[in-house]
């Protein structure tokens, strides 16, 4: 007996650690991903003056990296687009939304906390209690009378943390809330993101329809010019009718902008928390001369801590691994410690809080699962199933991440040469247009010829509105690749709702 009681209590503090080891949560492990040492499209082609479609000299805005990272919309110095995306940081329904779900994540966090400590309660109560007399050993058919009986005590629990649940169900809480908060600051920069392209595409249009207004006019002296010329017999009923074709064209074009016009006013009205009828955006054309930020990409390592979208996936992570320890536990024995203390079975309100009614009780509960079925062994399967969807979920995220901010840079170098390329046809362009307006006013070619020179001119200028419009949207998708902000991480807080 001697040697069995000197083997268990050698083995006994080894089973206790093996049994510790067991049940409780895996040391996380940040996957392994390969990050490259720099973006490829990363290098920017230098600023240099162009020449606009007016003919004067423009440059484009300087790099952005004295602007604040976290209200990266100050960049491009505009007072209507920092005023819209204040109103809908205000106001917009799915930020409102993904608030609302932070608030629901940390108090789930508040209840996991709880069970850190005892579980304190007060109970009383009253009951008119009737025995029979069997119960209370009399002979059968003896009168009881009904009586009154007051309780009132205080009540204690407590679950000793043997083997890390509660530890884990906690950092798993903690985790799930993390992972919500940076979702909401995902949804925040999506609805400042899609509210600055939103407008930049509504001013892109208002631009569009000025250039189809010119035209217009233009078309329209074209018509008083052939009809002056038609009723002096200087030409045929043909120049006439082509001139009037062209113009009801225009018109037709311009109007059907209009209907491009009332729906990204409509968009923005639902980003800014405003029914479509009650919003009304003022005229704000896209000019030649408007500064676009050029904005620096930093290194891929940083895009990792800046993405919010990387950050929820990161979190989400860390609580998947948590609640492995949590369906471990469930496989091992748990301590319940309770108290009770007060007065019981008392004839009247006064006798529950004499001395004599006093009555107490410690006790401790231990229980663990014998025959559950597989129940247990499932469940950490599943928990470790969910760990490893979680994994996938978080390398997708980086790689997305990398290949929106590529798509970005490659998009804002192309649109570049583009740009460059167009202004240099709409000043060429301006100017052929010019001399087939006055060799058709002295004569010597075909209005045919005029109006081909014309053409080109209105697509072409139709063009650089539409480059203008997508470098500034494009400029903001890369904004909103890159987190919402550029070169070092800023620091992050929750906006209060």
């Amino acid at each position: 007996m001697n040697k069995l009681h000197m083997i268990a209590k050698g083995v006994a503090p080894i089973l206790a650690a093996l049994l510790m080891t067991a049940c409780a949560a895996p040391e996380f492990k940040q996957p392994a991903i390969e990050v490259p040492t720099a973006f490829k499209e990363s290098q920017q082609p230098e600023v240099a003056v162009k020449t606009a479609a007016d003919g004067s000299t423009w440059k484009q805005a300087q790099p952005a990296e004295a602007q604040p990272r976290g209200e990266w919309w100050l960049a491009f110095n505009d007072p209507a687009l920092n005023e819209l995306i204040n109103e809908a940081t205000r106001a917009n329904a799915n930020l409102a939304v993904a608030a609302a779900r932070v608030k629901q994540a940390r108090a789930i966090a508040g209840i996991a906390e709880a069970d850190r400590i005892p579980q304190v309660g007060v109970n009383a109560g009253a009951q008119r209690v009737r025995q029979s007399d069997v119960e209370l050993g009399l002979p059968a058919g003896t009168p009881v009378a009904p009586a009154k009986v007051f309780t009132a005590n205080l009540t204690a629990s407590y679950e000793v943390d043997l083997f890390g649940r509660v530890s884990s169900n906690v950092a798993a809480a903690r985790g799930d809330a993390a992972s919500v908060e940076a979702n909401y600051r995902s949804v925040l920069l999506a609805v400042q993101a899609d509210v600055a392209q939103t407008y930049f595409r509504l001013r892109s249009t208002d631009a569009e329809l000025e250039t189809l207004n010119r035209t217009v006019q233009t078309r329209e002296e074209n018509v008083k010019v052939n009809q002056r010329r038609f009723d002096l017999g200087d030409i045929g009923e043909f120049d006439l009718s082509r001139a009037r074709t062209e113009l009801a064209t225009a018109r037709a074009e311009a109007i059907g902008l209009q209907r491009q016009r009332v729906t990204t006013e409509h968009a923005l009205a639902v980003l800014l928390g405003k029914p479509a009828a009650s919003y009304t955006a003022g005229n704000s054309p896209l000019l030649d001369g408007t500064l676009l930020p050029v904005i620096p990409a930093g290194l891929p390592s940083s895009l990792l801590e800046r993405r919010p979208d990387v950050a929820a996936a990161q979190r989400a992570m860390e609580a998947s691994n948590a609640r492995i320890g949590v369906a471990r536990s469930a496989m091992f024995p748990s301590l319940m410690l309770n108290a009770n203390a007060g007065g019981t079975s008392a004839n009247t309100v006064a006798d529950v809080f004499k001395w004599s009614s006093r009555s107490w009780l410690l006790g401790a509960a231990l229980s663990m699962p014998l025959i559950d079925g597989g129940r247990n062994r499932a469940n950490i399967t599943r928990s470790e199933a969910a760990l490893e969807e979680s994994v996938g979920t978080y390398r997708q995220s980086v790689l997305t991440a990398f290949a929106e901010v590529e798509d970005n840079l490659a998009g804002l170098r192309i649109l570049a040469g583009q740009t460059a390329q167009i202004e240099d046809a709409v000043v060429s362009a301006r100017r052929s247009a010019d001399l087939a307006q006055k060799l058709y006013t002295a004569g010597r070619s075909s209005y045919l010829d005029l109006l081909d020179a014309q053409r080109n001119l209105a697509s072409v200028e139709r063009s650089a509105v539409q480059l203008r419009g997508n470098r500034a949207v494009t400029t903001v998708a890369l904004i909103r690749a890159l987190g919402g902000g550029w070169g070092d991480a800023p620091p992050t807080t929750l906006a209060q709702k």
